[in-house]
């Protein structure tokens, strides 16, 4: 949920498990309020010096669970609650069925149903309830690092259902308020005359990003949560049927951010607490080729998407990023336009599972 500071507010849910995901947030618009001091962090060149090398495993103390959440402390917070002015929210979460069939071809669709025992009373259940099937945050267990493992160096076995290490819960307990930034890269684009072909992979820079912010006059504070319109989910929700959607998973192609070593490094040292976008991976698909994430010898999964040479990789395994995907950013960003206010606070509930 967001809520600006000309200001208006939004909220979002999001959703997870203590497996893979969390539920999405809200935004409100802001104002004013001094900013955050700010600490010394390191950079992602000193993280080179790190063990593992470019792992932010040791950044927020021993056995840290929380990763890139960190970076919400209680002063983000106030500052962020100090940019509501007008209570006006956004949505930032998309319905549980706004994308089926999911396009991935991997995420089945929810069964609902309702329980009575009068005809004055009902409770209601969900089966087959995929929490990445729409608007999502990605947990720490979501994706590994070849060679080294999960956040943190834990080991795929040691994940269950009902085990805590680096479950989605964590976030919960911690919560996720902060500043939102919103960068409406798509609407930029087309300004310039570069408008996003959504039916292929835009690669979109960080060269892209600084344009798109100094057009908008953003600035960024350490803590934000950014988030990128690329305008896909809502290309994917008016413009695919449902053929198009099944079709989808055998040639999987949309824009979002590069794969490159520029554009992690751009991320963790802005000190991002949360990344989301309006596509189904924030980074772009297919993965650049050759980019230089992608490593030797690595096995093509027969069915979904392949994370040899993913930004996830780095971003989530070895920074501790929060990643959400296909996050309702429409109505905000059309706010933001019409108002030239592009920062706001943002709240997010995950699941505590």
């Amino acid at each position: 949920m967001a809520s600006k500071s000309s200001s208006k507010q939004s909220t979002s849910r999001s959703r997870g498990s203590a497996r893979a995901t969390g539920r999405t947030p809200a935004v409100a618009r802001t104002g004013a309020g001094p900013a955050p001091a700010r600490r010394r962090w390191p950079t992602f060149a000193e993280l080179e010096a790190a063990y593992p090398p470019g792992c932010a495993w040791s950044v927020f103390g021993e056995g840290d669970e929380l990763g890139t959440i960190n970076f919400l402390t209680p002063q983000v917070r106030r500052h962020a609650a100090s940019l509501v002015r007008t209570g006006k929210t956004f949505n930032l979460d998309y319905a549980l069925d706004a994308f089926e069939p999911f396009p991935s071809g991997t995420r089945s669709p929810y069964q609902h149903s309702l329980f009575s025992n009068n005809p004055l009373h009902f409770d209601d259940w969900l089966d087959s309830f995929y929490l990445q099937a729409t608007s999502q945050i990605d947990g720490l267990r979501h994706i590994g690092y070849p060679g080294l493992g999960f956040y943190g160096g834990h080991r795929a076995d040691e994940f269950a259902p009902h085990t805590p290490t680096l479950g989605i819960q964590h976030w919960a307990d911690a919560g996720i308020v902060g500043r939102g930034v919103l960068l409406d890269v798509e609407r930029y684009l087309a300004s310039v005359g570069r408008p996003i072909d959504q039916t292929t992979a835009t690669y979109i820079t960080v060269e892209d990003l600084e344009a798109t912010a100094a057009a908008q006059g953003v600035s960024f504070m350490d803590g934000d949560i950014l988030l990128i319109r690329t305008g896909w989910a809502e290309y994917c929700r008016l413009h695919m049927d449902l053929q198009a959607r099944r079709e989808f998973k055998n040639d999987i192609k949309f824009p979002g951010l590069i794969q490159s070593r520029d554009m992690v490094a751009w991320l963790w040292d802005h000190h991002f607490a949360l990344v989301a976008a309006d596509n189904l991976g924030v980074e772009a698909a297919p993965n650049l080729p050759g980019n230089v994430w992608e490593l030797p010898g690595q096995e093509v999964p027969t069915k979904g998407v392949d994370h040899n040479g993913s930004i996830h990789r780095p971003l989530i395994a070895l920074l501790g990023f929060a990643l959400g995907e296909m996050w309702a950013l429409h109505e905000l960003a059309d706010d933001c336009a019409a108002d030239g206010v592009y920062e706001f606070m943002v709240t997010a509930k995950p699941l505590n599972l």
